[in-house]
């Protein structure tokens, strides 16, 4: 086996270390998953790839060396000897040596580009290329899309940052004659989607990156298993994309099989209902005297208790992170009351009073920040678990849901309070769980509900052609004056309690979704 002299990674021992036990584990494990990948039909004829990471404790991930399969070889029987071995920059350090006739010339995997990618801008540990027929055909279905979607599929939970109820996101790139060239194309992706753990070729395959090579592998197999299912479902004339995969449908104008009857039109300008509606949450489905007096003192109330009981757990010590920032940043533009958080050298009674101080101000000056609603959303979660909470939503919510729904219309919610308490309420109410009528969540994280922006990322990310196909339902008129400004029809939410509108607003009003 061909070596270099190029320096290693500090406390890699140069030559040594390539001969050492870590190195040929990696090596055996990506010969051992190339023989079942290729048993799976991930990797025949030559085609498809692996890489992974070689993990040492005294390494960060970023400088810990690369093993790589070569290109051209045939997947069931390759060897450890046939890996190639890379530095983090991607420089080959060890080559394997030439077999003879009838193989070709050891050749480094044509993926190594779009593979150094997914290391350098996802910090993964390992990633995988697949030839995978199911992930060639889905990416063929709808030839001008540029991303797949799936949603309430049992096997989305296995994708990292996914549940049940999410809608997921796959990235699709057009394909090139030569592997190398798709390099930019995936890096862009990796960009514009920074949930995804995958990227589409279309006709071609799939990359899948992990933190590990376990992570990668399982992914990799939900992602092949929910392209089978959609395949599948699309034979039986059945939608994927949608919270119940009913029938197929159409929305007038568009490429669906069925067209909307004429009374699910909206009455602005006589245009064609919206393929995706979006909807608020607080005065909008659900009254604010729920969140305003329910909800809120329920979280101010019990803060305490759920810190002591959880402080521990890993979910709430990212909570308290979030928070320490969040109190940094209000100490320092002198916001009223904040109060310093001591140290984690401090005892954790004296944290949680500085904590509870800090959420109690928060939640009195309704302030719509990340680090208060996640926690509120793991309080609230606690609270419906032991029955102590009931989401409520107006009464002509479920039907309008329903309906919507029925017509091929995706629904979304976009509400200040974070997914997870978006979830919450939806899957708890007093109709039942109506989170099968949902195509997906969002939250502040893609922006602030009274910025334009926040609806230019919502619109692309839910895969509108344009932001007019989508019909936003709020009873803010700044959300509203927003919406409208990123090119979204926007109808106000006029319920008993919301706050009074600016006199000609000029905005279409509704006191209840049976007027829609």
């Amino acid at each position: 086996m061909a070596t270099s002299s190029l320096p290693l990674p500090v406390s890699l021992n140069g030559a040594s270390y390539l001969e050492s036990k870590a190195v040929r584990e990696t090596k055996g494990l990506i010969s051992e998953l190339c023989h079942q990948f290729y048993h799976l039909g991930w990797v025949g004829g030559t085609g498809g790839s692996i890489t992974i990471k070689v993990h040492h404790e005294d390494v960060t991930k970023s400088q810990q060396l690369i093993v790589m399969s070569p290109s051209g070889v045939q997947k069931e029987r390759m060897v450890s000897e046939d890996m190639y071995i890379l530095s983090p920059e991607g420089t080959i350090i060890s080559a394997p040596s030439p077999k003879p006739y009838p193989h070709k010339p050891p050749k480094c995997s044509d993926c190594a580009p779009l593979f150094l990618k997914a290391y350098q801008m996802r910090n993964a540990g390992a990633v995988i290329h697949s030839h995978g027929m199911e992930s060639c055909v889905v990416s063929m279905i709808n030839p001008g899309s540029k991303e797949f979607r799936i949603t309430h599929m049992e096997m989305i939970k296995g994708i990292q940052g996914h549940g049940y109820y999410d809608e997921l996101v796959v990235p699709i790139i057009e394909n090139t004659a030569h592997e190398r060239e798709l390099t930019d194309s995936l890096a862009a992706a990796i960009e514009a989607y920074p949930k995804t753990t995958a990227v589409l070729v279309r006709n071609h395959g799939i990359y899948v990156w992990g933190d590990s090579w376990i992570s990668a592998k399982t992914q990799a197999e939900c992602y092949h298993y929910l392209f089978d299912a959609a395949i599948k479902l699309h034979q039986m004339g059945l939608d994927w994309s949608t919270p119940n995969h009913g029938p197929i449908k159409a929305i007038k104008g568009r490429s669906r099989s069925v067209a909307l009857s004429s009374n699910l039109r909206s009455d602005i300008n006589s245009k064609p209902f919206p393929r995706y509606i979006v909807v608020d949450i607080e005065g909008t489905t659900t009254p604010i005297s729920f969140v305003a007096d329910v909800l809120f003192p329920y979280a101010r109330d019990n803060v305490g208790r759920h810190l002591s009981a959880t402080y521990a757990t890993t979910e709430t010590q990212d909570d308290i992170k979030l928070l320490r920032v969040q109190v940094q940043d209000d100490l320092e533009k002198g916001v009223a009351g904040a109060v310093p958080i001591p140290s984690d050298n401090a005892g954790k009674e004296e944290i949680i009073a500085a904590l509870v101080a800090n959420v109690e101000a928060m939640i009195k000056a309704d302030r719509k920040i990340t680090a208060l609603k996640q926690l509120q959303g793991h309080i609230w979660r606690t609270g419906y678990v032991n029955n102590e909470l009931k989401g409520e939503v107006y009464e002509d919510v479920p039907e309008a849901l329903e309906r919507w729904q029925g017509s091929g219309i995706k629904v979304y919610i976009y509400s200040s309070g974070s997914r997870l308490a978006q979830r919450l309420i939806f899957g708890n109410t007093n109709f039942g769980d109506l989170r099968k009528y949902l195509s997906g969540f969002f939250d502040t994280t893609i922006g602030n509900k009274r910025e334009a922006r926040s609806y230019v990322e919502i619109t692309e990310s839910m895969g509108a052609d344009h932001p007019s196909e989508v019909l936003f339902l709020t009873d803010v008129y700044q959300e509203a004056t927003a919406a409208k400004a990123a090119g979204l029809e926007v109808i106000i939410s006029a319920r008993p309690g919301n706050a009074p509108l600016p006199e000609n607003h000029g905005f279409k009003t509704v006191n209840s979704f049976s007027e829609i």
